[in-house]
């Protein structure tokens, strides 16, 4: 089965996040999965750019106000104190510092670190409709725009969490082959691997990069390598469904036609009807379908990243 690259992958994470007590009123925000279940398989860096930035341990809160296309990131006491260019500036650095991240996950509702719906507050103090993004991660975000980011709340949903697990561990195999330097048969092959794990996030988009891949013709590595690579992440942002994964398991059932007994055959169609309709978990039929691969090795099949998109023990198929 894919086995994953003795180096851990390396990702951001609010420092908050990680239990540092680095919050504006002293406090942290200690988040299991940041600070204990990840350690074993992923190196976490902790960052806080409100602290980078100066802002003292305990300190006066600030609030994003304005335009929400454009808003400040202004002190909630002292409105003069504007350190909006501060957390841009700190985000355009880090970009840079932290070239050799898979991932990253933020503080959610924060003002510098908030991916999404971060409270803006007109100018008399009463608050918007809508939301923007924190100063810092937008800066950061920018400069990265294929890297796997995450806020902390959504990763408490299972689906959501698998997703972006999956992503970082796709984001550091394609740091690995880019080590190695492109070619065009390292990307036909990289391809390959992804067959049914893109088939189960988005198949329309697998379709599209095999078409991509296929018209390569002289086409510089270089060149496509960072395209390809662009569309590959956007196709596993989709989260895969019941459906998908259902479709998936059919196909790699089909590799044991010819090998297993015809009893085999009924339980695995059992065991794949019973994961379509929520009876049991993914990590059912894949236990099953990965038991009758190892006695009957298909080549293509054992190369697949679908059957393991990250370590097992981190259990992620347990839950969806």
């Amino acid at each position: 089965m894919p086995s994953h690259s003795a180096s851990k992958p390396k990702i951001a994470v609010s420092a908050c996040l990680m239990g540092a007590e680095v919050r504006y009123n002293g406090g942290h925000k200690a988040s299991r999965l940041c600070s204990q279940t990840l350690a074993d398989y992923v190196e976490c860096v902790p960052v806080c750019p409100e602290v980078a930035i100066g802002l003292g341990i305990p300190r006066e809160p600030i609030r994003l106000v304005g335009d929400p296309q454009q808003p400040q990131a202004v002190g909630t006491i002292h409105r003069e104190r504007d350190v909006t260019q501060l957390l841009a500036n700190y985000g355009q650095h880090m970009a840079g510092e932290l070239g050799d991240i898979c991932g990253y996950i933020f503080m959610q509702k924060s003002p510098s670190c908030g991916l999404e719906r971060v409270k803006v507050y007109h100018a008399n103090g009463s608050p918007q409709d809508g939301g923007a993004r924190g100063i810092y991660a937008q800066a950061f975000c920018a400069r990265h725009p294929d890297l796997p980011v995450e806020e902390d709340g959504r990763l408490n949903d299972p689906v959501l969490r698998e997703n972006f697990l999956t992503r970082v561990f796709a984001y550091a195999a394609w740091q690995e082959l880019l080590q190695n330097g492109l070619s065009r048969r390292g990307l036909t092959d990289f391809h390959a691997r992804y067959k049914y794990l893109l088939m189960a996030h988005n198949p329309l988009q697998y379709k599209a990069l095999g078409k991509l891949l296929g018209d390569m013709g002289q086409t510089d590595p270089d060149e496509l390598g960072p395209r390809y690579f662009s569309e590959l992440m956007t196709a596993l942002k989709k989260c895969a469904t019941r459906r998908t994964h259902t479709n998936v398991l059919q196909h790699l059932s089909g590799y044991l036609k010819q090998a297993i007994s015809a009893e085999d055959k009924q339980e695995v169609q059992h065991v794949i009807g019973q994961y379509r309709h929520g009876i049991v978990p993914l990590v059912v039929p894949l236990t099953l379908l990965k038991h009758h691969l190892r006695h009957h090795p298909d080549p293509y099949v054992t190369r697949q990243v679908y059957l393991q998109p990250h370590p097992e023990n981190l259990s992620l198929r347990n839950t969806i």
